[in-house]
């Protein structure tokens, strides 16, 4: 059985995936012009991602006994590609130090089920965040 600090993290995660899942379809939805022709379809492709990585999670969770939490964190649409983009960078980038946090704490608790769900997601969260840098040229 899951810790009780392993089971709050999970629905940390659960509500950060919900919140860049809406974060990056709005932000298909409201980019414009030719930036918007050139990520839009990229931002709502990692968006369906996001929202797997929540229900992926939300199924261990519940699983180990938890309940899934339904409020997402605070979402950044921002104005602008450029803007969405950072903030994208920003997401990304918290997320892979949440993680790592997050692999550590199974390992140490022996659930390995858990730690090896959070390194598949942690790599395809990796590949966000290249993508993200990559748009914007960094």
């Amino acid at each position: 059985m899951a810790g009780k600090k392993l089971m709050q993290m999970l629905n940390g995660a659960i509500a950060r995936e919900m919140a860049v899942s809406m974060q990056y379809m709005w932000q298909h939805v409201q980019v414009k012009g030719i930036m918007g022709e050139a990520i839009g379809a990229t931002l709502r492709t990692i968006a369906l991602v996001e929202m797997l990585h929540a229900e992926r999670i939300a199924e261990r969770l519940d699983y180990l006994g938890g309940t899934p939490t339904t409020q997402p964190a605070p979402i950044k649409v921002g104005k602008g590609a450029e803007e969405m983009l950072r903030l994208n960078v920003a997401a990304e980038e918290e997320a892979i130090a949440f993680y790592r946090k997050i692999i550590k704490l199974a390992g140490k608790e022996e659930d390995s089920t858990t730690r090896q769900l959070f390194e598949q997601i942690l790599a395809e969260e990796e590949g966000h965040h290249a993508t993200f840098q990559g748009l914007l040229g960094d």
